[in-house]
């Protein structure tokens, strides 16, 4: 396939949620994914999904495949140092779950399966090496497996996270570095979650608690050189600190997990669309964990980028089409 209607340079998350909202539109989509081994080790970060990225994945065929997502029913946000709190109730809008909680890696791994199975052109072990546009197609040049291989397409998306590609031509990449690190790790408390998530605000950064499977995950952000220190304490002095940094809500931490630390700063892009290209996910926007709002913005990105497609198979990649979805 030399020429495509559409297609997406990136298959994680975000990229393969628009291929399969297209896998039975009769349009011609391809997908190039860089990674081929899909065995290596796994991400240990835990999405916290709003209750519309559970509707669009069960659209999509993907939710029943998950294992076991923990629902989120009440929200509780307090914060170090001060009196009060906030709860936030699902029954209060009507609805079974504020959110749910799932493993990156196991969605990652769900969609890839679904994807393999969907009809569409799934390249893995394909790196996009360069992209360029003109006003009548896109241009992606890519290694597959070792040889140097080219597509075009009357639209290209890159969902390629932040390596984005789309530096010049019209874009301008902003960053923001928040001076912070987040520690992720699964921890194990005295008292049950009860399906309650926690936010935590302090001096250094907030804090949450969100529950998964019988435990917690946890997001725990700091200055980076105290992310570090906190990754090589042995687990009693670990689980001795968050209680500290925590208080007593849930009794004692009891357990920890492998413990990793992820640089955060703001990254977007502007505009996110430009001569027959858009940018989706991490490529257009990186934000702050503090409302895990990052990913599912990027899967709703992806759902509205599909229905508009549908709308208009005609306009696929047009100015006019673009435009619409800009907005």
């Amino acid at each position: 396939m030399d020429h495509v209607d559409l297609l997406i340079a990136g298959g994680g998350p975000v990229g393969a949620t628009l291929a399969l909202a297209l896998k039975d539109s009769g349009l011609s989509v391809a997908v190039l994914e860089a990674r081929d081994d899909f065995a290596a080790r796994p991400d240990p970060r835990t999405l916290a999904l709003s209750y519309g990225s559970m509707l669009v994945l069960r659209r999509l065929g993907v939710w029943d495949s998950l294992p076991a997502p923990t629902p989120i029913t009440t929200i509780h946000v307090s914060q170090r140092g001060s009196l009060g709190r906030t709860l936030l109730h699902a029954a209060d809008e009507g609805l079974p779950a504020l959110g749910y909680v799932v493993n990156y890696a196991a969605l990652d791994r769900a969609l890839h399966e679904a994807l393999q199975g969907s009809g569409v052109h799934y390249l893995t072990g394909a790196t996009v090496q360069k992209t360029g546009a003109t006003r009548g197609y896109a241009v992606a040049d890519f290694d597959h497996q070792g040889r140097a291989a080219q597509m075009t397409s009357r639209l290209l998306a890159l969902a390629d996270g932040g390596r984005s590609l789309a530096q010049g031509a019209g874009f301008t990449r902003h960053v923001r570095d928040y001076g912070q690190s987040a520690v992720v790790a699964q921890v194990g408390t005295e008292l049950p979650h009860r399906n309650m998530a926690f936010e935590r605000f302090t001096a250094d950064g907030p804090a949450a608690l969100l529950p998964a499977g019988e435990g917690f995950a946890l997001v725990w952000t700091c200055a980076p050189e105290a992310a570090q220190a906190l990754c090589e304490l042995d687990d009693a002095a670990f689980l001795h600190k968050l209680h500290a940094h925590f208080g007593d809500r849930l009794g004692r931490f009891t357990s920890s997990g492998r413990r990793a630390t992820f640089p955060l700063s703001l990254r977007y892009t502007r505009p996110v669309t430009g001569e027959r290209t858009v940018l989706l996910g991490n490529a257009a926007q990186m934000l702050h964990p503090v409302a895990g709002q990052g990913f599912n913005l990027g899967l709703r990105d992806a759902w509205e980028l599909g229905a508009e497609i549908l709308a208009t198979p005609g306009e696929i990649g047009s100015a006019a089409m673009l435009s619409r979805y800009r907005a």
